[in-house]
């Protein structure tokens, strides 16, 4: 939500909560409208849900204040005793998110030397009102959906960057910084984008517990996190090998397919091949022929699970 809108429902939701509470002839009305001014957040779900807890938190600061006020007496030392029993109480609770405007109303009982029906009923009314008209102006929240695909777009043009970065090393028997960077960009990109998604799947209030785009995002770093470590062994495939040439390709043929419908199951095949073609090719002959093989082992292997978990996710989808 961005700070002008936020500015507008918070004016708004203040001034129409003071006016309903005047029209309801409650006492100390303007709370109403500080009590909107908190309960202002900046997505749907939490609004909702820091409203009733804030509900509940009044229940439990007025009926502790009213046992206290009663037996004791109205006090200051009695306020400070409210306080030092109501807030770890709250926090147990977990509705402490209502301890500074429940400790408000509370001291509206003080002031007032009176814990009656009518005055236990204009303090709670106070909070409904306020954090009631917080939850109507917040169920208006701008949808993310476009800046969501606009971000997989990305994602996924980055990838494919990415992997013809790989396929390039391979086949110019040299590495270079751009992969790396590339990476880096992504990563941030992924986080980035992971916000926004959890904004989007916290405004909608009917929506399914595990939302796609989340899925989605969780997906891509996973692989990632693959492909941060393939770079890395990248460093050292330098020789000019039929294996190298043939996983070049593979790299190249992924970035063309990485698109998220994809079920990968050719890619699979593909890898099965090359894999099969590792076990029929002659031993290496030099040291650095070893090496160079023993590390396009480890590419294939950490390629095999980054094919694996876009397969999981496709499978994932499909099922639900």
């Amino acid at each position: 939500m961005t700070i002008s809108l936020r500015a507008i429902k918070i004016a708004f939701a203040t001034t129409i909560a003071i006016l309903l509470a005047q029209t309801f002839q409650l006492e100390y009305s303007v709370s109403a409208g500080i009590i909107a001014i908190l309960s202002v957040l900046d997505t749907k779900k939490s609004s909702v849900t820091i409203a009733l807890q804030r509900i509940g938190s009044t229940i439990l600061a007025l009926t502790l204040a009213t046992i206290l006020f009663q037996l004791i007496g109205f006090t200051i030392l009695v306020f400070g005793l409210y306080l030092l029993i109501y807030i770890p109480l709250a926090y147990q609770l977990k509705v402490e998110v209502g301890i500074a405007p429940c400790s408000v109303l509370v001291s509206h009982l003080l002031l007032e030397q009176s814990t009656s029906v009518g005055w236990l009923a204009n303090e709670l009314s106070l909070m409904i009102i306020g954090a009631g008209i917080a939850i109507i102006f917040n169920l208006y929240m701008p949808s993310k959906e476009t800046e969501l695909l606009h971000a997989r777009d990305q994602i996924e043009e980055k990838m494919k960057n990415i992997l013809t970065e790989f396929s390039l090393i391979l086949k110019e028997g040299f590495a270079n910084e751009r992969a790396a960077l590339l990476i880096k960009e992504l990563d941030y990109d992924l986080k980035k984008a992971e916000k926004v998604a959890y904004t989007e799947h916290n405004n909608q209030l009917f929506s399914r517990e595990e939302d796609y785009m989340i899925h989605y995002i969780h997906m891509r770093q996973q692989q990632v996190k693959i492909l941060s470590e393939m770079s890395v062994d990248l460093s050292v495939c330098y020789l000019p090998t039929k294996q190298n040439m043939i996983l070049a390709n593979l790299f190249h043929q992924t970035a063309n397919q990485l698109h998220e419908s994809n079920p990968v199951v050719d890619l699979r095949k593909d890898i099965q091949d090359l894999l099969n073609d590792f076990r029929n090719s002659d031993l290496p002959k030099t040291r650095r022929e070893f090496e160079n093989r023993a590390t396009l082992f480890i590419l294939l292997n950490d390629f095999t699970r980054f094919i694996q978990i876009k397969k999981e996710f496709f499978e994932e989808q499909i099922s639900n």
